[in-house]
């Protein structure tokens, strides 16, 4: 990645940095039609107390009360999207199992669309087990296979791609690295894309980044974004640097840097770049923020929001799900009075 020579500052903005009418966009989300394209799986809760540890080895023993199924992955990004109002379609591949089951019905409890959801009977539905006990996360498991999908699966991705493009206002990238996403389905669907100029965001992993070139925006974390440089974006001369340089060998409209604690920060194709602090008053669990920021990065551009005030929202957003437990989402109204109590 070839970095950028002129010193570049970084625009801190606050909540009055939004421009738009938020009210108006956030109400607009239910008007949208949304494709998500990525790996889906499912979030597992065994949630309990530890009064001792096991006489078997050191480690402890949680008395499970509560056992909790939740849409993760590319589906929470769906699941995100529905409960902000819109119409949502999943593209995705499951095993043929009970877990896969699960998240097709899952799927349809929450209204969100699964016809693009195609069945491997060769590989299992990506499941990943979280323990907690005192609200505290004490292990985690993981069934997966992170092996491309196959040819067939590819054809039949490509296919409902094509019968269905023209619906949507824009399609979300969720690639977590197990699969779905790959180079040879990419090489076929960003075009299908691109020719129907839909907005194409993309949630990416270092592994597929440079095959993203000319999408709308991609919202890489911090970490990410060093892995592709190859240095650690540790202060904001780096962040600048290296943000624009991705920015301009990959020709996006646009690049949301997710920061963690230090908030956000994007930058656009007219050279400049915001900073946005965080707005989480507590932060409880960060799983699937990064889904919600660009759940709602996404629908507020497609409902009409320039991309400043697009991350603006969308950082509340993720400032309101850190508050709680597990994968979760937020609704308009919940987000409107957040926005509100922000300004």
């Amino acid at each position: 990645m070839r970095s950028t020579k002129k010193s570049e500052s970084i625009i801190r903005c606050g909540i009055e940095g939004i421009s738009a009418d938020y009210k108006k966009i956030i109400t607009k989300f239910a008007k949208t039609k949304i494709l998500v394209m990525g790996d889906l799986m499912i979030d597992e809760y065994l949630i309990g107390r530890c009064k001792r540890i096991s006489p078997e080895a050191p480690v402890p023993v949680v008395e499970v009360a509560k056992r909790e199924f939740r849409l993760g992955g590319a589906a929470n990004v769906a699941n995100n999207l529905k409960r902000l109002g819109a119409s949502v379609s999943i593209s995705a591949v499951t095993g043929q199992d009970g877990i896969g089951r699960l998240a097709r019905e899952e799927c349809e409890k929450c209204g969100i669309d699964s016809a693009g959801v195609f069945t491997d009977p060769s590989r299992p539905t990506t499941l990943k087990t979280r323990i907690i006990a005192h609200n505290q996360q004490i292990a985690r498991t993981d069934i997966e296979r992170s092996a491309e999908v196959d040819e067939n699966i590819r054809k039949k991705v490509i296919g409902f791609l094509n019968a269905n493009i023209k619906d949507y206002d824009a399609v979300i990238i969720s690639d977590y690295a197990k699969g779905f996403i790959n180079k040879k389905l990419l090489d076929e669907a960003l075009p299908i894309i691109k020719k129907h100029k839909k907005i194409t965001n993309v949630d990416p992993k270092v592994s597929n980044f440079y095959h993203y070139r000319g999408v709308t925006c991609i919202t890489p974390n911090r970490k990410e974004l060093s892995d592709v440089l190859g240095y650690e974006v540790e202060d904001d001369a780096k962040l600048a640097a290296g943000g624009r340089a991705v920015l301009n060998d990959l020709s996006l409209s646009s690049l949301l840097v997710t920061l963690g604690e230090s908030g956000m920060c994007l930058f656009t194709s007219d050279q400049k770049a915001y900073m946005f602090p965080a707005c989480a008053r507590a932060v409880y669990d960060v799983t699937g923020a990064g889904d919600t920021v660009i759940s709602v990065f996404t629908l507020a551009l497609a409902a009409g929001a320039d991309y400043k005030s697009a991350a603006l929202i969308s950082n509340i957003a993720a400032g309101e799900v850190v508050a709680k437990l597990g994968t979760s989402t937020v609704e308009p109204g919940e987000l409107i009075e957040a926005i509100k109590s922000h300004i």
